[in-house]
């Protein structure tokens, strides 16, 4: 104790003599007072504690063995890890709609063009929902260099480059790798799976029927489309191939480059396009497509409530292309004109957003209504719908759908690719029947045994060696039926660890770089996926990798402290110590929170 307050026995109180001298006591004692408060009032140092959301096995398996691993990393330099399993809907609500997460490790979709990483990252989209910046990330530097890429209409390549090197300095998320893809097919009742990617609608159209109503039949391993069948409904959409066949665009992605699709073609003007549709076009309920229709998509995925509200709430999905446009007009039912905020190549992304019917969604820019639940300002019909049946003018319809078991689509005999005069893939298949297995092994199985046509999602990577060694009849393998083939593919998705830098410590570049050397990516793609996937350093395609972010055996920005996937826990301490980060005598690293 400093001190004390002197008391008079006699009396009940404090005697005069007594509150004098105490005058001068506290004089005397305001040194250790000061003392006490600063003791007081300091924030507890605890030591750092983290949640690792993600995905079960039976989701993803490749994230939870990632999270497992990298779990182990940061237990290495002192830090207290829980892991959080969450189904693949409530993760990405989790992750993209409430941000309610310390870090978390996933497949991000990514994207063949790098303009994907403008939505991803620059601060503008830092309260909206959906991949747009999930991480809450703000960097003035970073947000010159994109919108400097988007603007490029000359010398791209060195606006992307800088873009990725800003990007590497701050490391608001790490790229881990890049998975191979690996799918199984039948060749005996459809032909030409090698002709477009199997990711895109092109690649259930134009194939070689073995009969004009034969249904194609597909073994996918997620049930969320038996569920869902909302375009705008980021927990229940990945690369979007369903929507695809449902919903026509104005444009498509083949082999590489943005063609025509739902438009004959379009003229680019300095900032302006100018797009002209397929005449006579109709949903699949009978009414027209027209560029009012269009105009109207821009606007709805711009502003979910159609300016009902003081602000806007843009959809989750579509942010970044359609986020390009800055007016639409509607010259007459088959022409309109786009006014972009972009370079050319950019604003072809703009094309690829799906064309909603203005007849059916206009009455869904309300506010949505929960009964017995409170909704956020600005949650509109148009994002919580499921959309169940869907009305789009694709080339394949609503036939039917049992949650949790399959859904089937029907071929639009009406659809403008059956035309004589339009030279494009039309369907040759009757109906698409996706057909709910849960995991690659049963999905393998449907397809070897003629219950399937193809796994129309990548296989899991524990599997591929088997059915690698089946196609190539190695010794011990039992060799694949006739009629059944590995087909191979490029992925633009990429695997990574996300974080949250709205959340203290996670704000601070320099543990972000030191969380990201704790993790030996060629070691993670041996053990994780068979060796199936490459380390990478930039979540780019490798045609825009610039030579300073290749990888060359090791990460050229974020190199590992271990070996073989071990952390050298002295390399570390040395590293944390050296950004200012403290450690107990215990071992364990400590922050402020």
């Amino acid at each position: 104790m400093c001190g004390a307050l002197p008391r008079d026995d006699q009396k009940t109180g404090y005697s005069r003599r007594a509150m004098l001298a105490a005058t001068g006591l506290a004089v005397a004692t305001s040194g250790c007072i000061r003392r006490v408060r600063s003791v007081v009032n300091r924030e507890e140092i605890d030591q750092f504690s983290l949640t690792i959301t993600t995905l079960p096995a039976d989701g993803d398996r490749e994230s939870i063995l990632l999270a497992r691993a990298i779990r182990t990393a940061l237990e290495a330099a002192g830090m207290a890890v829980d892991i959080r399993m969450l189904p693949e809907d409530e993760f990405l609500r989790t992750v993209l709609v409430n941000h309610d997460f310390d870090i978390y490790v996933g497949r991000h979709p990514g994207g063949l063009d790098p303009d994907f990483l403008y939505e991803t990252l620059h601060s503008r989209y830092v309260d909206e929902g959906g991949w747009q910046n999930p991480f809450g990330f703000a960097n003035l530097t970073v947000d010159d260099r994109l919108e400097a890429q988007r603007d490029a209409d000359e010398d791209r390549e060195s606006a992307v480059a800088a873009t990725l090197d800003a990007i590497a300095t701050e490391q608001p998320f790490v790229p881990i790798c890049v998975p191979a893809e690996y799918r199984l097919v039948r060749t005996d009742r459809f032909e030409g799976w090698t002709d477009a990617h199997p990711a895109t609608r092109q690649s259930y159209l134009g194939l070689e029927a073995a009969s004009e109503d034969a249904t194609l039949r597909t073994a996918h391993t997620d049930p969320r489309p038996s569920k869902n069948l909302n375009p705008l409904a980021v927990e229940y959409r990945n690369q979007g191939t369903i929507v695809d066949l449902v919903y026509d665009s104005l444009a498509t992605f083949d082999t590489g480059a943005v063609s025509p699709w739902l438009a004959t073609d379009w003229t680019w003007d300095d900032g302006t396009m100018t797009v002209d549709l397929h005449e006579q076009c109709q949903f699949h309920d009978g009414e027209a497509v027209t560029a009012e229709d269009v105009a109207f998509t821009y606007r709805l995925l711009a502003d979910t409530t159609l300016g009902s509200r003081e602000f806007t709430a843009p959809a989750p999905r579509y942010r970044g292309e359609a986020g390009v446009v800055d007016e639409v007009t509607a010259h007459d039912e088959s022409s309109l004109e786009l006014s972009v905020d972009a370079a050319e190549a950019v604003a072809e992304r703009a094309l690829l957003v799906p064309i909603l019917p203005a007849h059916i969604w206009r009455d869904r820019a309300v506010t949505a209504s929960l009964p017995g639940y409170a909704v956020d300002e600005g949650t509109t019909e148009a994002i919580v719908t499921d959309n169940v049946p869907p009305v789009g003018s694709g080339p394949y319809q609503f036939g039917e759908r049992v949650e949790r078991e399959h859904l089937t689509l029907e071929r639009f005999d009406e659809h403008f690719t059956r035309r004589d005069d339009v030279s494009l893939p039309e369907q040759t298949a009757g109906s698409i029947r996706f057909q709910i297995d849960p995991r690659s092994t049963s999905a393998i199985e449907l397809v070897e045994t003629d219950a399937a046509d193809l796994t129309s999602l990548p296989l899991e990577s524990y599997v591929v060696d088997d059915i690698l060694d089946a196609r190539d009849e190695v010794d011990g393998a039992d060799p694949l039926p006739d009629d059944v083939d590995v087909l191979g593919s490029p992925s633009w998705t990429f695997y990574h660890l996300g974080f949250n830098t709205r959340q203290a410590p996670f704000g601070n570049p320099n543990l972000r770089r030191l969380v990201a050397r704790l993790l030996d990516k060629a070691w993670l793609v041996e053990d994780v996926f068979d060796g199936h996937a490459r380390p990478i350093a930039a979540p780019v395609a490798q045609e825009w990798t610039p030579a300073a972010l290749e990888w060359d055996g090791e990460d050229p920005v974020t190199p590992f402290l271990g070996t073989d996937g071990e952390v050298d826990r002295e390399a570390a301490t040395a590293a944390f110590e050296d950004a200012g980060f403290r450690y107990a005598d215990d071992g364990t690293l400590r922050v402020r929170r």
